[in-house]
């Protein structure tokens, strides 16, 4: 999730400024509930200038009406010029015009770190997350069956083998064509494997693999739009939804919004919301609002990840680096690498980079060129051949440029300490000519001393299409605490949202340090939660209740 920025000039829709250049989308809230559902009458079959006299305003002014019955606003498109005469009605509380934030995408696209034989995933060992947040323990009660789950993102691959099964269905509020919800980003995608892919066949398993999944399509190339968000929560009211995920926001609020989502919580809808990624305390809004579950980022030791915001309003965390999930088929990226050190063909363990080339070659020598520095390929033809480079002092993006202009048909880089990590190579989303890969610090410094000693050291390697990929942000640690939520209302459909979030809370396990509520409650605990949500005493004993 990227942090939301207000445009210095807002903006509306797109697809209507070609033929309105004032043309926008507005949200109209209204004083009372009682002024809402008499101008809300007059629109149920369309425009009209029947009704109330705000009514009468409204469809003078409007070319669309949607009416929000589910909580309690219109979203109109307008021509600007058009909507001061709406401003001073008695009935009409505010009128928003449409804002866009950028879409949300994780903190680096990269390969999976996963086997090659993953591509696929005909069999997949467990995401790290989902032991974490012990949702296996809470599978004999329930694994999130007749569970409905909507995710407020990017959009959808909906043929994607992992969640195919549990999709339902899938709307865009976007503007144009309401059934064209694709995921041309990916995360929506991602975020939906986490929650609920089925597991079937040894495949990719969510937290909860049984839940419903419905998508709503708020962002696209403009960003995410808050009119389209507005219309998704109303969406999910409509369709019954037990859970909501979203993952995106930023750092303001608005009064429309607010009223969204106290009518979500009302009607019984349980929103989980990522906390932010400025590495800041302070949580960004949808997840600050009290309504919603504010979930930040931990890693796989269980550390808080870096990006992750915190403050007052974090009320738990979950996994969110490293977090290897579904995306649109063919869009993730693998590496493969095999190394002939002179005994053979030897597999090794890479990642790929974010702009390396879907391309593999095979039996390439290898020609070491230290940091990658141009002066590192002084006088060496690297044509036909794979470039070796340590990592360390330039940017991976300048290393592999240099190793292109020298003519390298592959680039391996090698780590200077323990592991692998995972990098980019360009910053716009383009991608180089030729694949790029890492491989651990012990098989590049082998191949270095082999090739020093001038042994002939030739590599299989590549970068191969993939329907998974490894994504880390805070967008990744809120689907884990919305199938969390899944198995609670799965185990106990009676209990409400707000009891759902203090049953979260009350069995997360503490983290530390937590001076500053970093780690709010703690790590989400699916077996303690569910298990809570079981005991028929707890009714009446939450506080408020």
């Amino acid at each position: 999730m990227l942090t939301r920025m207000i445009l210095s000039t807002l903006v509306g829709l797109g697809w209507t400024l070609s033929a309105h250049a004032t043309t926008k989308r507005y949200l109209v809230t209204f004083k009372t509930q009682t002024a809402f559902h008499q101008v809300a009458q007059s629109f149920k079959g369309g425009v009209s200038v029947m009704g109330s006299q705000t009514a009468q305003a409204i469809g003078n002014a409007a070319m669309d009406v949607k009416v929000l019955d589910k909580i309690g606003m219109l979203a109109i498109t307008a021509d600007s010029a058009n909507i001061v005469q709406l401003e001073n009605s008695a009935d009409v509380a505010r009128i928003e015009e449409e804002q866009f934030f950028p879409a949300p995408k994780p903190i680096g696209t990269f390969g999976d770190l996963a086997p090659a034989s993953f591509r696929k995933a005909t069999q997949m060992e467990r995401p790290w997350g989902i032991d974490a947040v012990k949702a296996p323990e809470a599978w004999n009660v329930t694994k999130g069956q007749g569970v409905k789950v909507m995710v407020i993102d990017t959009g959808l691959d909906k043929t994607h083998p992992a969640i195919a099964s549990r999709f339902v269905e899938g709307k865009s509020f976007m503007g144009g064509d309401e059934t064209n919800f694709a995921d041309d980003i990916g995360h929506g995608t991602h975020v939906s494997g986490t929650i609920l892919a089925d597991g079937a066949n040894g495949g990719l398993v969510g937290v909860a693999p049984e839940a419903d999944l419905y998508m709503a399509k708020v962002c696209g190339s403009l960003g995410c739009s808050t009119v389209a968000i507005s219309q998704a929560v109303n969406w999910a009211v409509e369709k019954g939804v037990q859970v909501v995920n979203m993952s995106l926001g930023g750092p303001f609020m608005t009064y429309a919004e607010q009223q969204a989502y106290d009518a979500a919580e009302a009607a019984g809808v349980m929103i989980v919301a990522a906390s932010g990624n400025d590495g800041k305390q302070k949580v960004s809004y949808p997840a600050a609002y009290t309504s919603n579950l504010a979930v930040g980022a931990v890693d796989s030791t269980l550390t808080k990840a870096e990006f992750s915001n915190w403050g007052p309003e974090l009320d738990v965390v979950a996994p969110g680096v490293e977090v290897l999930s579904s995306v649109p088929q063919g869009t993730g990226r693998t590496s493969e690498v095999g190394i002939n050190f002179g005994t053979g063909l030897e597999t090794l363990k890479s990642t790929s980079f974010q702009g390396s080339a879907a391309i593999k070659v095979s039996g390439k020598p290898l020609v070491y060129a230290a940091l990658g520095k141009p002066e590192d390929f002084s006088g060496k033809d690297l044509r036909g051949k794979v470039a070796l480079i340590a990592r360390g002092e330039l940017l991976f993006a300048d290393k592999a440029k240099n190793a292109l202009a020298a003519g390298a048909e592959g680039i391996v880089i090698f780590n200077n300490a323990p592991g692998l990590i995972q990098g980019a190579i360009t910053a716009d989303g383009s991608e180089l000519p030729i694949p790029v890969v890492m491989i651990e610090q012990t098989a590049g410094e082998k191949a270095r001393d082999l090739l020093a000693a001038g042994k002939e050291v030739t590599t299989d390697m590549g970068v191969v299409p993939s329907d998974y990929a490894s994504f880390q942000g805070t967008s990744m640690a809120s689907p884990h605490a919305a199938g969390v939520a899944a198995l609670v209302r799965g185990a106990n459909p009676a209990l409400t949202p707000a009891q759902v979030r203090e049953i979260m809370k009350e069995t997360a396990t503490a983290l530390t340090p937590n001076d500053q509520n970093q780690m709010g409650a703690g790590l989400v605990n699916a077996e303690a939660a569910v298990q809570r949500a079981q005991e028929t005493n707890f009714l009446g004993r939450v506080a408020g209740f």
